[in-house]
């Protein structure tokens, strides 16, 4: 669908000005999440980087808040009806692409609840696995939106849904295991956080090959791959 949106902007055209924000939401949250997961991990302790998310944070939620002004002038606007559906996935998306921010945001406050540095141990380490995942995705994810990439979005969306059954299966170990309450807030925190984080960027995968009725319901049992590859109805690009 959005390739289909890049194709007809011009430099005169009204979509063209929300797609630059929403490329520009995508780069900011990318910016945060990365920074959250330092921080999160220990790899900086700088407060002033904190402030720096939240100052993001806010940039984030201002440019979706933009969006959403555009999208009504535009459709108020005579003979801007073919639009309708691209608009409405912009808004859809735009609100997943906030979020990020949001939790970005929650993931970088964890480090308030600890008494201590996060001492290294299996719960971690796998967190730490899940959280490269995570990165890896968010790093690609706006080039494969933007070039309409169905394969690489399907191959995307399959290895979240893995991450986000990781996640769910380190929180039970986590409940079970011998850890000092702080840590086990923050672990269970960051693997909820980073299924989140995970979840919201499979929505904007979903919507590069499901119809726009149907995005963020890439986890349904009658949604998968196989279908998907196949040629599920959706809104060209």
């Amino acid at each position: 669908m959005f390739r289909e949106l890049i194709d007809i902007f011009q430099p005169n055209n009204s979509l063209r000005a929300m797609s630059v924000n929403f490329e520009e939401m995508l780069r900011v949250t990318l910016q945060m999440n990365l920074k959250a997961g330092q921080i999160f991990f220990g790899e900086c302790n700088d407060t002033e980087d904190i402030s720096n998310i939240h100052r993001q944070d806010a940039e984030v939620n201002a440019l979706e808040r933009v969006i959403r002004r555009q999208v009504i002038t535009h459709l108020a606007l005579p003979g801007n009806q073919a639009d309708i559906p691209y608009c409405l996935l912009l808004i859809s998306l735009a609100k997943d692409v906030e979020r990020l921010g949001d939790y970005a945001k929650n993931l970088s406050e964890i480090s308030e609840v600890r008494p201590h540095m996060m001492d290294k141990s299996e719960s971690s380490e796998e967190l730490l696995e899940i959280r490269q995942s995570v990165e890896s995705a968010f790093r690609i994810t706006s080039e494969v939106f933007l070039d309409s990439d169905r394969n690489k979005a399907v191959q995307l969306i399959d290895e979240g849904r893995k991450v986000a059954r990781r996640c769910d299966k380190l929180i039970r170990a986590i409940g079970r295991a011998d850890y000092d309450a702080g840590t086990a807030v923050s672990l269970i925190l960051g693997s909820r956080y980073y299924k989140r984080i995970g979840g919201h960027l499979l929505n904007v995968l979903s919507s590069v090959v499901m119809p726009l009725d149907k995005i963020d319901y890439y986890d349904e049992s009658e949604i998968d791959a196989d279908l998907i590859l196949k040629g599920a109805p959706y809104i060209e690009h």
